[in-house]
């Protein structure tokens, strides 16, 4: 036989071979997949409930849950939630403890310092007493039944979720552990901590203190009057019930204290270093539900006089994290006879590991939530001697105690945490910070004084939010929808109120603190402050009945998105750091010109308008880049062959006829959309990006549109000096210009030569990620198993449809060419709903990506297309519309029952 037959037949046969292997790998890894999904229809026992159960599934596998007492209700809502979703629960519960390193290994350590450091878990286990004895029975249910869940898995972890065997292969040996009332109680504390608002910007105006003049920091946190867009409530929709004197934010720029900013240069700079360091502890924590640029939301509600259903529409899309599984869980709980002693009969958006609802409607109200961004943390620097810190002019012992994080496959870490009477040390958290604090702070006085940071923040008060779930579930008005807004404490939020009488209304919910108004020359919370003089220290809170609301304002409709609440003088501080109000200008505009002249909105409508991808930024910065003069550029491009002039005036025409939408499609406008915000970034890069610290650099949202407002006003400020070219002062126009040619460029390198190849969809584009095992320093083969994406998303930053991304990149400056994920979508709306209030079986709703974690689950991934093309679902609540639309029916039946 020749030599090449030979090679021939052996090369058939390792063809074979591999097809065999290839074979017996996916009959494997489909039999892996397949092992942890749910049984979702027939009946299973439940020994501890007191009747049967019934879980409708429709054919997104959303159940709607139908039980006799408050009891057996939240314990089939735990047991369902457990079977789509346990994995993402006990990642939350160890994350959250402090914990996640007995789950991930060391690559979880630095996250359980900073946990164990603020003490979430040891707030919720003084919170839980606090509660009603009914939530606690909630939760309590809620645990027994994920517990039931467990136990039916036998023990096998490969049973409850795919990730455990896939982390099993390096950190073998792990235990699931049982569900308790704590683990739901604290996921709060995460939430809370995602939607804590401003403070980055504090941290960030510290910093930026000592090198930048007040004019330069003015301009780019601009005050929210500047920009002329509304606020949530007028005047007339509400005034302050007392009025207080100095309870009116200055709208001037006031200095910081001279003790945390200025005076000594050492001081100075060594505290700067310092609020570096606490920034990159406190960055140490994954993103849950969402942080930085575009974590907002849109909800708005409008009256019955100007629908046509003549009750009242509400609308509510979340701006969170893009996540795999996604943020929310949809699902019902439904008693069916509605009583006291079992209220509830409501459907919505919750997350999984959390009893009740937390979004949606009953059958007498609806409500949806934004986050109002109220300043409701600060930081103090204080000086530190030994085990004692300053306070008023006396040394006062620290709190401290002792942790010890268990690391899977590695040795114990422990740690000490120390407190002050603000909250923790968190500048104790990270080594590199704690180090800046002991060296690079001058001594103050002999007995060796340093530098500490503390942190007060309402989500380490003990508080009654998970109380406020329960009994936003089961209001029936507008009274009893304010009382659960009372319960409402962290994260402070806006509360929007429908219900089917026709009634609509907003409230300001939350813990807002208050702080000290006489000190001189100061703003409150605005910048660190002075932890040893205590006329800095927080005074209490707002009393729930001086917050903004508002009830069947005359307006007619309340738009909010997380923009200023009111302009009313006398009423509570509540922030500086706004949403700075494009989304809500847009919504008010599209809601008005449809009610204009007797007009009428309809739910279409509604979601319609959640769509819609307008830039209201747009044409501010279109009309400068259209005034520029390129003739002056006439270098040949070795790309082209085409004189750059010629070449960017080329690209630079695209915007003049641009209808200022951001579809994701090649049509005119995508291809429009593309040139305009490759040339945000790159005019960013030249104007803030090439001086400020990579991790405070511009972003694009709506603060920096705004900036750049005002910017475009002033062509010799010194934001306009290119710091990329030493010695070389730059005008207005020259920046402008460069943007332009850089941009044009940056697109033909990377989407051709012909604007044609262009699309916004083609840059801006979400990928869903597993928390776990979706990263980089995961197997290409186990993130394919897990992830889900790219798709081209049209909207982006401070846009109704919130596609948001970072402009500065993943790492700061670019000095050339953007690359393939300068536009990545990092914030999204995590769902949407519309609720109509005179047919709530008419409803909409539609998740991120679907309503399972299981990555072999047809539901995975099953809602994310309509998501991306801004379809929704129906949203059936009626029992009759809920059995309709049944796909599966499973019966969870006591062992009493026949």
């Amino acid at each position: 036989m020749q030599r090449s037959q030979v090679l021939r037949r052996v090369g058939v046969g390792v063809a074979v071979l591999l097809v065999l292997l290839l074979g017996l790998v996916a009959v494997v890894g489909t039999a892996l997949l397949r092992q942890s999904l749910p049984q979702t229809s027939g009946r299973i026992q439940l020994d501890g409930l007191g009747g049967d159960v019934t879980v409708y599934r429709d054919g997104r596998g959303v159940p709607q849950i139908y039980a006799d007492s408050a009891d057996d209700l939240f314990r089939a809502q735990g047991y369902v939630a457990a079977q789509d979703r346990f994995f993402e629960m006990d990642f939350r519960r160890h994350v959250t403890a402090g914990r996640l390193a007995e789950l991930v290994g060391s690559a979880g350590v630095a996250t359980d310092r900073v946990v164990r450091t603020l003490g979430w878990r040891r707030v919720a286990e003084q919170e839980l007493p606090k509660l009603a004895p009914s939530t606690r029975a909630y939760l309590s249910a809620y645990a027994d039944g994920v517990n039931d869940y467990l136990a039916r898995s036998g023990g096998d972890n490969a049973n409850v979720s795919l990730e455990y065997p896939v982390l099993a292969q390096r950190l073998p040996g792990y235990t699931i552990e049982r569900w308790s009332a704590l683990d739901s109680l604290t996921w709060l504390k995460a939430m809370a901590w995602d939607l804590r608002a401003n403070y980055d910007d504090e941290l960030a105006r510290a910093r930026l203190g000592t090198s930048y003049s007040q004019a330069q920091l003015k301009l780019i946190y601009p005050d929210y009057a500047s920009t002329g867009h509304p606020s949530i409530l007028s005047p007339q929709d509400w005034s302050p019930r007392t009025t207080s004197a100095g309870s009116a934010l200055p709208s001037a720029l006031l200095a910081a204290p001279a003790a945390v900013t200025t005076g000594d240069p050492a001081v100075a700079a060594g505290a700067s270093d310092l609020y570096a360091g606490v920034q990159q502890a406190l960055d140490a924590l994954p993103t849950l539900v969402g942080h930085g640029e575009g974590i907002g939301s849109n909800s708005w509600v409008v009256g019955g006089a100007h629908t046509t259903t003549g009750k009242p529409l509400l609308a509510n899309d979340p701006h969170l994290a893009v996540t795999m599984p996604g943020i929310w869980y949809q699902t019902g709980l439904h008693c069916r006879t509605v009583s006291a002693t079992c209220p509830f009969d409501v459907s919505g958006f919750t997350f999984a590991g959390l009893p009740g609802v937390v979004i949606g409607h009953n059958q007498k109200i609806s409500w949806g939530f934004t986050n109002l961004g109220a300043d409701v943390s600060d930081f103090y620097l204080e000086k530190v001697t030994d085990g004692s810190y300053l306070r008023d002019g006396k040394q006062v012992p620290l709190t401290t105690r002792t942790e010890t994080i268990k690391v899977a496959g590695g040795q114990d870490v422990p740690i000490t945490v120390r407190s002050t009477v603000h909250g923790p040390v968190v500048s104790d958290v990270v080594d590199s910070a704690a180090a800046v604090g002991r060296k690079a702070l001058v001594r103050l006085t002999p007995q060796q004084d340093t530098y500490a940071v503390s942190l007060a923040w309402t989500g380490l008060v003990p508080s009654t939010t998970a109380d406020a779930i329960f009994a936003l579930d089961r209001a029936t008005d507008f009274p009893s929808f304010q009382a659960a807004a009372k319960l409402f404490a962290v994260p402070a939020q806006n509360l929007v109120y429908a219900d089917t009488a026709g009634h609509i209304g907003y409230q300001t919910p939350g813990l807002i603190p208050v702080r000290a108004t006489s000190v001189p020359n100061t703003v409150p919370g605005y910048w660190p402050a002075p932890g040893w003089d205590s006329a800095y220290d927080w005074k209490g809170y707002v009393a729930f009945d001086r917050l903004p609301y508002a009830y069947d304002p005359p307006a007619g409709y309340v738009v909010t998105a997380n923009n200023q609440v009111t302009t009313a003088r006398g009423g509570p501080f509540l922030t500086t750091d706004w949403d700075l109000g494009y989304r809500a200008d847009r919504i008010t505009t599209m809601v008005t010109a449809r009610i204009a002249g007797g007009g009428k909105v309809s739910p279409d409508d509604m979601r319609s308008m959640q769509l819609d991808t307008t830039n209201e930024f747009a044409p501010v910065l279109v009309k400068a880049l259209l005034s520029v003069d390129l003739s002056s550029t006439v270098e040949e491009d070795p790309t082209t062959d085409v004189a750059l002039a010629q070449f960017t005036e080329q690209g630079r025409q695209l915007l003049a006829d641009w209808d200022w939408t951001q579809p994701a499609d090649k049509s005119k406008a995508g291809i429009r959309a593309a040139y305009f915000n490759a040339v945000w970034v790159r005019l960013l890069q030249y104007t803030f990006n090439d001086e400020l610290p990579t991790d405070l650099q511009a972003n694009g949202s709506s603060r920096w549109m705004a900036a750049v407002t005002a910017l475009l006003q002033q062509p010799n400020n010194p934001w306009w000096d290119d710091k990329q070219t030493p010695g070389v002062v730059e005008s207005r126009d020259e920046i402008l210009k460069k943007a332009l040619v850089g941009a044009r460029l940056d697109l033909t390198r990377h989407l051709g030569k012909d604007p044609v190849t262009w699309s916004w969809g083609e840059l801006h584009q979400v990928t869903f990620r597993s928390q776990v095992l979706g990263g980089d320093a995961v197997p290409w083969y186990v993130r394919a198993i897990f992830n889900r994406g790219p798709i081209g998303l049209p909207g982006g930053s401070s846009i109704v449809d919130a596609n948001g991304y970072n402009a500065a990149g993943k790492s700061g400056t670019r000095a050339g060419a953007f690359d393939s994920s300068t536009f990545d979508v990092t914030s999204a709306p995590s769902m949407r709903m519309v609720v109509d209030l005179g047919d709530l079986d008419a409803s909409t709703w539609v998740n991120q990506s679907g309503n399972s974690g299981h990555a072999g689950s047809p539901h995975y991934v099953d809602q994310a297309d309509a998501w991306a093309e801004g379809r929704q679902y129906p949203w059936p609540s009626s029992e009759a519309a809920v059995k309709a639309a049944a796909d599966q029916t499973l019966t969870l039946s006591s062992s009493r029952t026949p």
